[in-house]
């Protein structure tokens, strides 16, 4: 499995192509835009698009994924607590920052604990609210590989100051979902390079937070 990783947006989006390299068939991670290098990828690969993950509804995250979907026959999917911040510019912030105002429908609504299959592979859904009340990661155990969203990041977490978000919430979703996964799971998160949960455990705050409460307890 080949993993692209294409910055794209006005935020500076982490978009990941992932392609089974001996079917082609591949899957769209989180796209903020259809870039001339990521279509020049798509078409010199001979890719087959059979999906678009979000890992949550914000502007940065969806903006090219109707274009996708128009252009490659594909479906997209999305949690189903983030289902009206897709449908809503108001709520998923589409309009700011120069872009224009979108909302979009998903084809198919995920909860917590959903497994997808594609590219011969499970994709376990693994709902992590906090960043957005719907946002998910993406699991790929056989891969050891995480797409986190916005949820994770490299010594670092989402934003929880934006509709539907809670900073109670994204610590417990990192604290009890993400950092008890393996230490070598590969993290690809929606901003920022890449990491690992074993590195996480160390360094990141809410690892922190986890160790001090213990020690308090």
């Amino acid at each position: 499995m080949k993993i692209e990783k294409f910055v794209t947006g006005i935020i500076s989006t982490n978009c990941y192509i992932v392609t089974n390299e001996e079917t082609k068939e591949t899957v769209i991670v989180d796209p903020a835009n259809l870039s001339k290098a990521m279509i020049g990828y798509i078409e010199e690969e001979e890719l087959v698009i059979k999906a678009i993950l979000l890992t949550h509804a914000h502007f940065d995250h969806m903006l090219a994924a109707d274009d996708i979907r128009k252009a490659y026959g594909c479906k997209v999917y999305v949690h189903m607590d983030d289902e009206r911040m897709l449908n809503d510019p108001f709520l998923n912030l589409s309009g700011t920052m120069g872009t224009e105002q979108t909302g979009i429908s998903a084809d198919h609504l995920l909860r917590d604990g959903d497994v997808l299959h594609f590219l011969n592979r499970e994709w376990k859904v693994m709902a992590t609210p906090g960043h957005t009340a719907g946002s998910v990661c993406y699991y790929l155990p056989e891969e050891k590989v995480l797409f986190s969203g916005d949820t994770l990041f490299a010594e670092s977490l989402g934003r929880t100051d934006l509709p539907t978000g809670s900073m109670s919430a994204i610590v417990h979703s990192i604290a009890e979902k993400l950092l008890v996964l393996p230490d070598d799971i590969m993290v690809y998160p929606g901003h920022g390079d890449a990491t690992t949960i074993g590195y996480e455990k160390q360094y990141n705050p809410v690892a922190a937070y986890v160790r001090k409460r213990g020690m308090q307890a």
